[in-house]
């Protein structure tokens, strides 16, 4: 059986022995590891080492992973990547570019410690801050944002019975689009990531936010063939609105959906998410997660009309000294420039140039 290895044994001045028996080092994640994030509560496909590996082999960034043992047992994990830039800066995230990270650990204790370890290493290293995407409140004195909220909601074991669920305004925004002529439905996976990122691209060109590059959805589909669905609604054999559908367990996460501008007349993102319900319904799934949203924003109270409630985030920060909480957000005044000259841009312009710089964001 493989375990989880060491990063090196040279590397003794790494290791923190915490009392009570309780070891914190560098690792080298494998089934070990993998088989923690699994039976863990909170774990996710981002704390597997095969989503680590997607991320480095993509952009390049250096990653970390951090184990807590008690003995030989496996109590606590914490992967982290570094990003550094230029124009961003030095820092650390778990994880960047998705909703969820930050330690699992078989209490809080055991999490703090692995956030310590971390946060050593990061003020060796200079960076400015680390930040923590945690789905519980650790404690400890860390500060932490609570601005943030994930969306979900729990599924029924049938579509028919969510439908039912539903009030007259939403069954009649969702069956609009089906009473255009030339409105079709698609679920698949690797074979519609271009029709995916057509759509994703100008809308994010839109929003005045540079794009993933289309490698990493590729990718995605390739690492995790059964965990990814995508959902795509076409108008006249025209792209109109996708969903990217990620599962672990019982639970159906999109993390990313769009739809373009000049269809919002035909609610093709009604039937989008409708079609993405059936889909994790289908798939035995216990909740949808609509992702995460700023409380009472307008992505907040669209979930909240499809009867989804708010699961509050913690995002906790190791700062260096003297610095602030790190405002790298679109909301930020600093970026408003920027991104009113993206949104400018030509698609293709946007989609050659994005990717070489969200790759330095969280």
């Amino acid at each position: 059986m493989e375990h989880v290895q060491p990063v090196s044994a040279g590397l003794p001045e790494q290791r923190q022995k915490t009392g009570a028996g309780l070891r914190i080092e560098p690792v080298v994640p494998g089934s070990a590891w993998d088989a923690y994030v699994a039976a863990h509560p909170a774990g996710s496909l981002y704390h597997q080492s095969r989503w680590g590996r997607l991320v480095e082999g993509l952009f390049g960034h250096a990653s970390s992973y951090w184990a807590a043992w008690e003995g030989a047992r496996l109590v606590g994990v914490l992967p982290l990547t570094r990003l550094r830039s230029r124009l961003f800066g030095d820092y650390m995230v778990s994880l960047p570019y998705v909703n969820y990270g930050g330690a699992l650990a078989d209490s809080p204790a055991v999490a703090r410690q692995l956030m310590q370890a971390a946060a050593a290493k990061a003020a060796a290293l200079g960076s400015s801050h680390i930040e923590f995407r945690d789905t519980v409140a650790w404690g400890g004195g860390w500060p932490v944002r609570t601005d943030k909220v994930a969306m979900e909601l729990p599924l029924p074991a049938d579509p028919e019975a969510l439908w039912k669920a539903f009030g007259s305004k939403l069954r009649s925004q969702i069956r609009r689009p089906l009473k255009e002529a030339g409105v079709e439905t698609v679920v698949g996976g690797s074979e519609l990531v271009g029709p995916f990122y057509q759509v994703f691209s100008r809308n994010m060109r839109d929003l005045g936010t540079p794009v993933y590059p289309r490698r990493l959805f590729e990718r995605i589909v390739q690492t995790f063939p059964a965990q990814t669905r995508i959902v795509l609604v076409r108008y006249r054999r025209r792209p109109a609105a996708a969903g990217f559908l990620l599962q672990a367990g019982d639970r159906m996460e999109i993390p990313w959906a769009s739809s373009l501008q000049e269809f919002n007349r035909l609610a093709v993102n009604m039937l989008m998410y409708w079609q993405a319900l059936r889909v994790a319904i289908e798939a035995r799934c216990r909740v949808f997660d609509f992702g995460r949203s700023s409380i009472d924003s307008g992505t907040y109270r669209f979930k909240r009309q499809w009867g989804a409630q708010p699961r509050q985030l913690y995002w906790h920060y190791w700062l260096a000294e003297g610095r602030p909480l790190p405002r790298l957000t679109p909301d930020n005044p600093r970026y408003r420039l920027a991104i009113r000259s993206w949104q400018r841009l030509p698609v293709p312009i946007a989609n050659l140039l994005g990717p070489h710089i969200v790759r330095n964001l969280p």
